[in-house]
């Protein structure tokens, strides 16, 4: 039922594009950086209730995080889409024992943070609210999360971070972007009003925006922790990535898929942090 849904709509909007590229591409666009999960459930409210909340603001949009306190060094974490900051409860419970401060952030359109709508630009610039006023050491990103903190790292060049963690991180918007045009099968129509919508936007076409390419300018350390089997990101992100990242690890795993939310990856966590 949710594949015929799917072909609907993209069909849908390519029927649209023939009266209307423009309406057709905004309403594509619209879509793609609409999350269509990501909101707080019970237990994770629970969680995020020991923490200390702060609201933040980015132009008109309200940014929520959470504190833990501790001792040690400041852990900014970061999550990916259609999630918010419960997602991390075990890896923050792992670490506040170890006396660190851990803040958390939800994203744009995800948690209880503003915005209809999410991108990785957007997001950039929520974790740079957050980490002027937290000051982190270390930041942690899953999946867009990471993609999001390396675009704030090459843009502001935080002097005091020290480590950056990407955990399923995607290398190229494009990639991204082709797996939605292609689940929705859009015409080319369609796709290239998409282009020029974000170059208007952006000032950049979507191949500009690379993990890869900007993580060149990040002297941070880093650790990249990929899964084979990850079916949102293909491990070969993880590769490219390492490749132009000079100051970095990648440890793979087999077996956790896209989240990695598991005891071993927490371990891995924590004794680069650690170190």
């Amino acid at each position: 039922m949710a594949s015929i849904f799917v072909k609907l709509v993209g069909l849908s909007i390519n029927g649209l594009s023939y009266i209307s590229k423009n309406y057709a591409a905004d309403k594509a666009l619209s879509l793609f950086s609409k999350p269509r999960k990501g909101q707080i459930t019970k237990i994770q409210t629970e969680f995020l209730k020991t923490s200390v909340k702060e609201t933040l603001y980015y132009e008109d949009f309200e940014i929520m995080t959470y504190k833990w306190p501790g001792n040690k060094q400041t852990i900014l974490l970061a999550h990916g889409w259609e999630s918010n900051s419960g997602r991390w409860k075990p890896l923050a419970k792992h670490l506040k024992k170890k006396n660190y401060t851990i803040i958390c952030l939800d994203a744009p359109a995800h948690g209880n943070s503003g915005s209809a709508h999410f991108n990785a630009i957007l997001y950039s610039e929520f974790i740079n609210i957050a980490a002027q006023h937290f000051k982190p050491d270390i930041i942690i990103g899953h999946s867009v999360g990471g993609m999001a903190a390396v675009f704030f790292q090459h843009k502001y060049q935080l002097q005091h971070l020290k480590k950056l963690v990407l955990l399923g991180a995607p290398s190229e918007f494009t990639g991204v972007f082709k797996s939605y045009t292609d689940m929705l099968s859009y015409n080319q129509r369609v796709i290239k009003q998409i282009n020029k919508i974000i170059l208007e936007r952006f000032g950049a076409l979507p191949e500009s925006f690379s993990t890869a390419t900007y993580i060149k300018k990040i002297d941070a350390e880093g650790l990249i922790i990929h899964d084979e089997d990850d079916k949102i990101i293909p491990y070969n992100d993880a590769l490219l990535i390492k490749n132009n990242y000079k100051n970095s690890q990648l440890i793979t795993t087999k077996g956790l898929g896209h989240s990695l939310n598991h005891k071993s990856v927490t371990l891995h966590i924590s004794e680069f942090i650690d170190d």
